[in-house]
């Protein structure tokens, strides 16, 4: 769950520092901290923040990734809830890709992860959850997969990396949308 957000992000930071040109804006890297128990750390944040969040115009959330392999969606949470899904949307275009609204929004995931904290003060927020339309195996085998998968270890002592399991393919092409929703953003 929060590891695979947490290598995301080391990732995309190493991957702007590569970047040929410095970008135009300042990137922030942020990891917080109990988000299960009531987004206290990214609350903090919120309220004290080391850059005025009038000035913050975005907030990517990356949490939980795919590990079962590549999909043709992706879905956004909280669809509809800032214009960033434009964003996404261009970036999954060229990854002929296709960004779909959140599929259980009676769970209430976009008021469940930090990048709530940001939204309720107005910065733009994306949040996005691996889709189900899984290249080579389909959606009702992911669906299958992934619910498997919940019930068996999120959450649970036995929620580990895998390396005979997981196929991080997924998760690769996932944070590569991001990558470039930051550079867009970033410009």
């Amino acid at each position: 769950d929060n590891a695979t957000g947490t290598a995301a992000l080391l990732e995309l930071a190493k991957a702007y520092t590569l970047l040929p040109e410095r970008q135009g804006r300042t990137i922030v890297f942020l990891h917080t901290t109990a988000e299960e128990q009531g987004l206290l750390g990214s609350l903090y944040y919120a309220e004290n923040p080391v850059f005025p969040l009038e000035k913050t115009i975005a907030a990517l959330n990356l949490d939980a990734l795919n590990i079962f392999g590549r999909t043709k969606d992706i879905f956004i949470i909280g669809y509809g809830n800032s214009d960033l899904q434009e964003y996404a949307i261009n970036a999954a275009k060229k990854q002929n890709r296709i960004i779909v609204p959140d599929d259980e929004p009676e769970k209430g995931y976009f008021y469940r992860s930090d990048h709530f904290s940001f939204a309720k003060k107005g910065v733009p927020a994306l949040y996005t959850k691996m889709g189900f339309q899984h290249i080579e195996k389909g959606e009702e085998w992911l669906r299958e997969k992934a619910a498997e998968w919940t019930r068996t270890h999120y959450h649970q002592v036995t929620d580990e990396y895998n390396p005979y399991e997981w196929d991080l393919s997924g998760a690769i092409e996932d944070i590569k949308l991001f990558f470039k929703v930051g550079v867009r953003l970033s410009m």
